[in-house]
C-alpha cells in the first residue's frame, strides 16, 4: 500500500523530493501521513477535494483486501517552512465608497 501511495502522489505533485510519506501501523489499522509543500498541497486535494477522496477510496479497497484499515492523512507543519514557493502580495487599499447625497463643491 505504501509504494501504491508514493507511486500516486509523486505523479501528481511538483516537488516529489519534498514529500514524506510516514507509515504508523497499529492493530489491524495503518496510518499514513503526508507531509508536502504548502503549493502540493492543493494539487493532492484537487477541486472541492475529489483527488484526495479518490486516493482514500483506493487505499481503503486496498486495505480491505486484506482484511485491515488504512487511513491517510495530510499533515501541516505548525513552524513556518524555511522556503516560500512565492513573494507575499502587497494588497491595495480600496477607497472607501462616498456617502450619498454629499457632492463635491463646484471649482
Amino acid at each position: 500500500m505504501q509504494e501504491f501511495l508514493d507511486f500516486v502522489l509523486r505523479q501528481l505533485i511538483d516537488y516529489p523530493d519534498d514529500m514524506i510519506l510516514t507509515k504508523l501501523e497499529g492493530n489491524k489499522k495503518t496510518i499514513f501521513k503526508l507531509q508536502l509543500r504548502q503549493s502540493d498541497v492543493g494539487k493532492v486535494i484537487g477541486k472541492h477535494g475529489q483527488t484526495i477522496i479518490a486516493i482514500r477510496n483506493l487505499l481503503a479497497a486496498a486495505a480491505a483486501r486484506h482484511g485491515e484499515r488504512a487511513i491517510l492523512e495530510i499533515v501541516e507543519d505548525e513552524a513556518p517552512r524555511r522556503y516560500t514557493d512565492r513573494a507575499p502580495v502587497a494588497r491595495a487599499q480600496t477607497p472607501r465608497p462616498e456617502s450619498v447625497g454629499e457632492s463635491e463643491p463646484a471649482a
